[in-house]
């Protein structure tokens, strides 16, 4: 079983429009709810690969009963921690058109001290079972930055292998506790670290304590420092991928969780997730993928030396 966290889930709300323009009102050609936040995304990918998986999140309020409703509609087991009476799980509203997406966030309920240990003793309950461990999204309000150490530590201490994927000081603040991947994007990477060269600033992000860092870079493809090499990885520039890229980086985590799960070698990992991500570009909304898109994009994933490893270590994840 693979356990993903979210501490911040919501309802995403999808409006399809033939063209976005600004300062002007538009006619939706589709609107489109599901559970959301970035844990539940991953979870979604895991589930629909057939790796059984545990979403683990707070939720309250009529929109937190919407997310309820559709994790249940959908089969993804859950553990949910109730949030303070009065409070309700926030929502995001992507506006989608076929030239790029725009993604609204509202910022969440406060999470108190008492709520987070709640979500804590879940988390423990399950790594027991569990093969990995994914932390994915934004800290609601309330939380201290460095909230996600304890969850990393709480993982070790049962063995289990943990992706993070979160922002600022979310990461940051995390990074001490040795976190076995992280998976920022380009500019979390740059924000993280004050370094424009992806490569540099994911080394500094493996000499401030993280075990492995897969930043994703776009149509770049991903770059991974590990233990065992350093490797760029990406599709041929031609076709171009198009669609909505909302969900690309959390089914880049899907495949990490899957790699560390099953310890694959790091190049058949990075593979995975390159197609992965491109065949959730090619689907309507987050945490979905194009299994056709998938199996064609696989074999043509390109991975290539990037430099040597930073550092000793193991033949895979």
């Amino acid at each position: 079983m693979i356990v993903t966290v979210t501490p911040n889930p919501a309802l995403d709300i999808t409006y399809d429009l033939p063209a976005l323009r600004p300062h002007t009102s538009h006619r939706v050609a589709a609107v489109h709810e599901q559970a959301g936040g970035k844990g539940v995304n991953v979870a979604r990918v895991l589930h629909a690969l057939g790796h059984p998986t545990t979403a683990v999140l707070p939720l309250g309020g009529p929109t937190g009963e919407a997310v309820r409703a559709d994790l249940d509609r959908c089969g993804l087991a859950h553990l949910a921690v109730p949030l303070a009476p009065g409070a309700s799980t926030r929502r995001t509203v992507a506006v989608v058109d076929p030239a790029d997406a725009t993604v609204l966030n509202e910022p969440g309920p406060e999470l108190s001290t008492e709520h987070w240990a709640a979500l804590l003793t879940a988390v423990r309950s399950l790594l027991p079972a569990a093969r990995a461990l994914v932390l994915s999204g934004s800290l609601p309000p309330g939380l201290r930055p460095g909230a996600y150490a304890d969850l990393v530590r709480l993982a070790h201490e049962q063995g289990v292998p943990v992706v993070l994927d979160a922002d600022g000081a979310a990461l940051t603040e995390a990074l001490d506790a040795g976190p076995t991947v992280v998976k920022p994007n380009a500019a979390e990477l740059r924000h993280a670290t004050g370094i424009a060269d992806p490569l540099d600033a994911a080394r500094a992000l493996a000499d401030r304590g993280a075990r492995t860092v897969v930043a994703s870079l776009g149509p770049d493809g991903l770059l991974a420092v590990t233990p065992d090499g350093t490797w760029r990885a990406r599709l041929p520039p031609e076709p171009v991928v198009r669609g909505n890229p909302t969900g690309a980086g959390d089914a880049v985590v899907a495949a990490l969780a899957v790699a560390l799960a099953e310890r694959s070698p790091w190049p058949q990992a990075l593979a995975r997730a390159v197609a992965l991500s491109a065949a959730a570009v090619r689907a309507p909304h987050a945490g979905r993928f194009d299994r056709q898109a998938y199996r064609s994009h696989l074999p043509l994933v390109q991975i290539l030396p990037a430099g040597p490893s930073p550092r000793p270590g193991s033949s895979g994840p």
